[in-house]
């Protein structure tokens, strides 16, 4: 089963259950991937989250069913879609629609409908993609760590981000590059001494670790870090060009939505593990970043 047909058995799920529970777990499986991962690839590919896609696709069936179904209750119609009051449904509806339940049986009022989403390979080729494949012996990085909710909800710092801006502030980040020691073999020798680790371990259905890392070398001091191995891999390499500090988070998401839309569809390779590096890179008052996702050759034969 190919990429394309594995988020697309996902879809049909989502769509099955508008009207029921929809299980995320479920969500994920179908398209054999986590979580984290599912939501992660959907947000990049669609610019919205899976939660605010699945709450406009049941606010376009209820709409639907408000005009087509005068014997319809408001209430019935909103415990249906999953809303435990009239009031709360009301208030996501009017958000979405900009009228209130009611409205929506008037002639001529004005509705709108989020469609159901497919994946389709579309070929682009305007922009090259620069990348490379390399395999890794297994090494090992050391660093502080946190776990992270899949919605960013909780308290500060609830995002991957805030995290680098909360540890560069405190001085946690410098220390680290302190223990670091000598650069690793691994990362070019521009490398910054701290980069970032993702989803190298299992945390819950609705979280995912992340670690602000240094590779381990013979000279690094790991005393009270948490320390991993990474096994060996083959990894997709994706570099940004040299870019100031206020695009770096932008060219990160860039890189991201590349891989996810138009590399990963199209390479003959699939993610494997999971997890994923931030290589960070410095020199001459410019950054650089590398995505590095471990791989493997698909089986399934590419159909375009």
């Amino acid at each position: 089963m190919d990429w394309l047909e594995r988020m697309n058995r996902a879809m049909d799920y989502i769509e099955s259950n508008l009207a029921g529970e929809i299980e995320l777990s479920e969500v994920a499986r179908r398209a054999c991937c986590s979580s984290h991962q599912f939501q992660r690839m959907f947000s990049f590919i669609t610019n919205v989250t899976l939660a605010e896609y699945i709450r406009r696709r049941k606010l376009t069936l209820a709409a639907l069913e408000l005009k087509n179904n005068e014997a319809a209750r408001v209430i019935d119609i909103a415990m249906k879609y999953g809303y435990e009051s009239p009031v709360s449904f009301a208030r996501a509806f009017q958000t979405l629609h900009g009228i209130t339940p009611a409205m929506a049986r008037q002639d001529g009022i004005a509705l709108k409908a989020y469609p159901r989403l497919s994946f389709l390979i579309t070929i682009k080729g305007v922009d090259a993609m620069n990348y490379r494949i390399e395999t890794k012996e297994s090494f090992e990085v050391f660093g502080i760590e946190r776990v992270f909710r899949n919605d960013g909800s909780g308290d500060p710092p609830n995002t991957p981000e805030q995290f680098w801006h909360e540890s560069h502030v405190n001085g946690e980040v410098e220390r680290l590059a302190a223990n670091a020691g000598e650069l690793s073999c691994y990362v070019s020798q521009d490398s910054y001494k701290v980069h970032g680790i993702c989803s190298y371990k299992h945390t819950g259905l609705d979280t995912f670790p992340y670690m602000l890392c240094a590779f381990k070398s013979g000279t690094s001091n790991a005393n009270g870090y948490s320390t991993i191995t990474i096994p060996a891999r083959t990894w997709a390499i994706f570099p940004s060009e040299p870019i100031p500090w206020d695009a770096f988070s932008g060219t990160i998401e860039t890189l991201y939505r590349r891989f996810y839309a138009e590399w990963l569809p199209t390479s003959g390779y699939e993610q494997v593990d999971e997890i994923e590096l931030q290589v960070c890179g410095e020199r001459a008052g410019l950054y650089s970043v590398e995505l590095w996702f471990a791989v493997r050759k698909s089986n399934a034969r590419l159909q375009l």
